[in-house]
């Protein structure tokens, strides 16, 4: 699994989205890395990982991920953030401080979830992969963008930035859509036992603000913010914003 390394300080990893790879922190990442050791994942079958063996599942990730970085909070941004959940859940001695970037423990309704996508959304997509791939891809991305104040440049960066490291594999990217389908992780939430950060979009329209909210009121001590005119990659169009946000909660770790 390919893992870029930059910048100096305390450590922070951070994991991008579905159908994405690292590159997409860029704009964050150049916020970050005069004061933090950045270690900016490509997940399976995603950017330079595109050919990992390593399954696209959170155990899966977290354990391979785990074993290349050192002591660190991780930051998740969608899908990302399930992973990213997953290792501070069951991690907490590796994981010392878990930001979650518009990502919810469940991505779709369901009992006692209403603020979730529809279950129709994501085969939808899964249909869509099988039979025109590119398109699909382009659907899901404008539904990204969509809502943020500056939807045509957050619209034109995620278009640029899907390619720049090579395709996805059509197999990883279906694995990924049945994950954002299927986990439910908010079992993990009140027995947290690491400090967290929720920040939301306010005009995000896949992951609805009201859920991640919901979420941080399950966990102690968890504190929640929201961008308010920020999309589903606030840190794309308010990356100055986001890094504030996180360089708050890290400097407030213990030690």
């Amino acid at each position: 699994m390919y893992i870029e390394e930059t910048g100096q300080g305390s450590p922070l990893v951070l994991l991008h989205g579905w159908a994405m790879h690292g590159g997409v922190f860029t704009l964050l990442a150049e916020r970050l890395r005069e004061r933090h050791r950045l270690f900016i994942v490509d997940l399976p079958g995603h950017g330079r990982s595109r050919d990992s063996a390593v399954p696209l599942a959170p155990e899966a990730c977290v354990e391979a991920i785990a074993a290349r970085v050192p002591r660190a909070p991780w930051c998740g941004w969608s899908l990302g953030g399930l992973v990213a959940l997953h290792a501070a859940a069951t991690r907490p001695g590796d994981v010392p401080g878990l930001a979650m970037v518009c990502a919810s423990p469940r991505f779709v309704r369901g009992d006692g979830w209403k603020y979730g996508m529809s279950p129709e959304i994501f085969r939808d997509f899964a249909s869509g992969l099988r039979n025109d791939y590119r398109a699909t891809l382009d659907r899901f991305i404008a539904l990204e963008a969509f809502g943020s104040d500056d939807a045509r440049g957050e619209l034109r960066t995620l278009r640029a930035e899907v390619f720049a490291r090579g395709e996805p594999a059509a197999h990883v990217l279906a694995d990924g859509l049945e994950l954002l389908e299927t986990a439910d992780l908010r079992d993990a939430l009140p027995t947290l036992a690491v400090p967290s950060l929720w920040i939301a979009g306010r005009r995000d329209r896949l992951v609805d603000p009201r859920a991640m909210r919901g979420a941080a009121d399950t966990v102690a001590g968890a504190k929640f913010a929201v961008v308010e005119h920020g999309g589903h990659a606030p840190f794309l169009t308010h990356a100055d914003e986001v890094a504030a946000l996180l360089e708050g909660f890290l400097q407030e770790l213990p030690a």
